[in-house]
């Protein structure tokens, strides 16, 4: 089938799209609305799919479906096992996408079928081995090894986000303290920045920006206009922030050996305000043989990363 449907479920908000070939042919954003329950969602999301389906003209029965979803996958047996964003737990997403739309459906990690996209059509196409990174906000990683990925024990691995450091001070919502990203994530950017506004008293444009009460609005976005300000607070945020996660990323190119480091996700829009320290940190604690022979990009599919990878997955699995 040239035909496929990508479904990347977000917190907020959830982008639908047909494939064609490799070309997004139309999408539409729809909100997750996690509060109303699944079966709401499975709802929106099958009229949502006929409607492309109409406005492109492809019959009903010839399109495979790939659904990205946030948390504890069981992607054999079609199960969001733990989706805490969504409120979810053990939801039967491919039996009741099956019975709603009557096509192949196959449902993974939202973060990996995000990595997906990109190793197959994105910053990675052409590469063996890529290890892909999403920063938004929390930091999750994912490895596609010959255009497979790869799920280590109970589909557990990529949480490279609860790696503990020291240097970290932060306790994290998992119950450790120190993780990863806790700082290496768009809320831990915009933490950091207030800790040193607000705690440490540090001038900074930020103030200016958010005067009074105003200063929990801040968001990672802003740190990076005010490190285009020359904002030392900022400077300081994004470079501890790099650092950390090259320190991370380290750790996992020792492990895993990829060709190319990849990093997307919202708070990646700081592009090499961020990049930058990351690669820095990354040659510092690498053995030369690794660093030598990998690249540190950005991703390069933007929002349609997490439909494009979830709709080929869909494809690839139905294939199978």
């Amino acid at each position: 089938m040239s035909y496929c449907v990508g479904v990347d479920i977000g917190g907020t908000n959830t982008a639908i799209g047909l494939l064609d070939g490799e070309r997004v042919a139309a999408k539409e954003s729809i909100p997750t609305l996690a509060g109303e329950g699944p079966d709401s969602l499975f709802d929106r999301i099958e009229a949502t799919v006929r409607g492309l389906l109409r406005r492109c003209g492809v019959p009903e029965d010839a399109i495979t479906v790939g659904m990205g979803v946030p948390g504890f996958i069981d992607q054999e047996a079609g199960v969001a096992l733990n989706s805490t964003n969504l409120q979810w737990r053990d939801v039967p997403v491919v039996a009741r996408m099956r019975e709603r739309l009557g096509v192949p459906v196959a449902i993974d990690n939202d973060v990996r079928l995000y990595v997906y996209g990109e190793a197959l059509l994105g910053a990675g196409r052409g590469v063996r081995h890529v290890l892909g990174v999403t920063v938004g906000t929390g930091l999750a990683a994912a490895l596609v090894s010959d255009g497979r990925l790869f799920y280590g024990g109970g589909s557990m691995a990529g949480e490279l986000g609860h790696i503990p450091l020291e240097s970290i001070p932060y306790r994290c919502g998992c119950g450790l303290t120190g993780c990863l990203e806790t700082v290496a994530s768009a809320t831990g950017i915009a933490r950091q920045a207030r800790d040193l506004v607000e705690r440490d008293g540090r001038a900074s444009v930020l103030r200016d920006w958010f005067p009074g009460e105003g200063l929990p609005g801040l968001t990672a976005r802003d740190v990076s206009r005010a490190y285009d300000e020359g904002d030392a607070v900022a400077i300081e945020v994004l470079r501890r922030t790099g650092e950390q996660l090259g320190r991370g990323l380290a750790y996992a190119v020792t492990m895993y050996s990829p060709d190319v480091v990849l990093v997307g996700g919202g708070a990646a829009a700081a592009g090499e305000r961020l990049l930058a320290p990351v690669r820095e940190s990354m040659q510092r604690l690498l053995i030369a043989d690794y660093w030598e022979r990998i690249s540190v990009v950005p991703a390069a599919l933007g929002d349609e990363a997490g439909i494009i990878g979830s709709a080929l997955y869909g494809r690839d699995a139905a294939a199978r």
